[in-house]
């Protein structure tokens, strides 16, 4: 748990904090899924973690996400990107910014339980829509 001031944190440091984050426990989840090699669970990831996965993840947990949360996935949305990569679309890229901002905000936070709910909701959603 973070011990400084949250809201001196800069929001860009919040989203990197945000993606290891939203990363590591798509891996833990992937891993605890399927005995595949690490190169498939490494492209599995891909999938789950790429801009336009998590933009469509956003969709559904914004109306979950409390005022300060919604505050902080603004910012991280509206923040000025240093680059962007060439394969993501501008928009997807912004909203998946946003979505790590409030991960990175949750987890310095030290609320876990939020915090699982929420990857939670994402995980459920995106099952489902690949059943889909």
């Amino acid at each position: 748990m973070y011990t400084g001031d949250l809201r001196e944190v800069p929001i860009s440091v919040l989203a990197y904090i945000g993606d290891a984050v939203y990363e590591l426990r798509i891996r833990l989840y992937l891993c605890q899924k399927s005995n595949a090699k690490s190169g498939a669970l490494h492209r599995e990831t891909i999938k789950w973690v790429r801009a336009a996965a998590q933009a469509a993840a956003v969709d559904r947990l914004l109306p979950l996400l409390n005022e300060t949360e919604t505050m902080i996935y603004r910012r991280g949305r509206n923040s000025q990107p240093s680059s962007m990569p060439k394969n993501a679309d501008p928009a997807d890229y912004m909203a998946a910014t946003g979505l790590e901002a409030v991960i990175g905000y949750l987890y310095l936070k030290g609320d876990q339980d939020r915090l699982d709910h929420l990857l939670e909701e994402i995980l459920e959603g995106s099952i489902n829509e690949r059943k889909s």
